[in-house]
């Protein structure tokens, strides 16, 4: 009788830690895919920010044509994209060609004293901001979710209930790459 009521006690014991690693799991899911919703929250008010931003500097910068298309081209890229790594690449790119439109701005001086402009790279600066910290707490939370997958004994349920390791969120080459500007 006494082993029956220890076989209960450990496998109440065992049904709870499951139930308790299952629920972190799903919360550091839910974490993670939270976080990646915040990078598109920023991700969209730029995009947002990027036209108005293209038009104040066409007026100055006529010639400067291409730059000018690539941050349109970037931008549309990331709208079209299906999945993930296309997101992604798509926003190496764009910010790429922000850098590049900025630099741009030491060949206007009529444009850095433009108002507008210089309250459309204020938003946008911060916004990069966002974006940056965005990506921070989203790796953060891959991190955790996958050292959870990773780790035993939580492994065992991970596998048991399909949990899936996620990637983080890396720089494109282009990214890692100093910006060149030439005129």
């Amino acid at each position: 009788m006494d082993w029956w009521i220890i076989l209960i006690i450990v496998a109440v014991l065992l049904v709870f830690y499951v139930i308790s690693v299952y629920n972190s799991l799903v919360n550091l899911k839910n974490k993670v895919e939270d976080q990646m919703s915040q990078i598109d929250v920023e991700l969209k008010r730029r995009f947002d920010l990027v036209p108005n931003l293209v038009e104040t500097v066409k007026g100055y910068t006529k010639h400067e044509k291409e730059t000018l298309e690539n941050v349109i081209k970037a931008r549309n890229s990331y709208v079209s994209a299906d999945n993930l790594g296309e997101q992604l690449k798509a926003d190496g790119e764009l910010t790429n060609a922000i850098s590049k439109l900025f630099a741009l701005t030491e060949s206007y001086p009529d444009l850095k004293a433009n108002q507008n402009f210089n309250n459309l790279q204020s938003e946008l600066s911060e916004i990069e901001q966002k974006i940056v910290y965005a990506r921070q707490f989203y790796n953060d939370s891959v991190l955790k979710l996958n050292n959870k997958i990773e780790m035993f004994p939580s492994n065992i349920i991970a596998g048991m209930f399909n949990f899936k390791k996620r990637e983080f969120f890396e720089a494109s080459k282009e990214e890692r790459e100093n910006v060149k500007v030439k005129f």
